[in-house]
């Protein structure tokens, strides 16, 4: 290890230029797997856990970075962290009530029609949110459509009349 401790320079915050830019190097490297090893889902249809692991993760290379915690220490918690979460990810595929813990599930906000005021105050959802929704799916008004759907990833899906 001190092989490492010589290219990325000490934990302390005062590596020199040349071992910051090694960080950098190994740093975009490591982003890089840890996005491969999460992926693709983690980083496109964002659910709250992908959301506090990619927040983690970003915070985590960042102090990394500059020196503010131990380099080792830092990427492998954080390798273990991604695989974590690849691993929650994976079982939610085969355990429903697993999926529904982490992700939710999802909820009726209008059917035939008719739009459940109780279910978009649960979900912090106001009209405008909804004709929004509404909208992006080329539905005009809820009379036209026959099921509007707030979904676990945090878009609205329409079935239209």
């Amino acid at each position: 290890m001190e092989w490492l401790q010589v290219i990325v320079g000490p934990d302390n915050g005062t590596p020199s230029v040349a071992q910051f830019c090694a960080r950098a190097v190994i740093l975009f490297l490591y982003g890089i797997l840890c996005i491969r090893i999460a992926g693709r889902r983690t980083f496109s249809n964002l659910s709250p856990l992908d959301i506090i692991v990619a927040i983690v993760v970003g915070s985590n290379i960042s102090r990394a970075m500059t020196g503010k915690a131990p380099f080792v220490a830092t990427i492998v918690a954080t390798l273990l962290l991604v695989v974590l979460h690849r691993l929650v990810a994976r079982a939610t595929v085969h355990a429903n009530w697993l999926g529904r813990l982490v992700k939710g599930k999802p909820v009726t906000l209008v059917r035939d029609g008719q739009i459940d005021r109780v279910a978009m105050r649960r979900q912090d959802i106001s009209d405008e949110d909804l004709l929004e929704g509404l909208r992006l799916k080329r539905a005009e008004h809820p009379s036209d459509v026959r099921l509007a759907t707030f979904e676990r990833g945090g878009k609205i899906s329409v079935v239209p009349k």
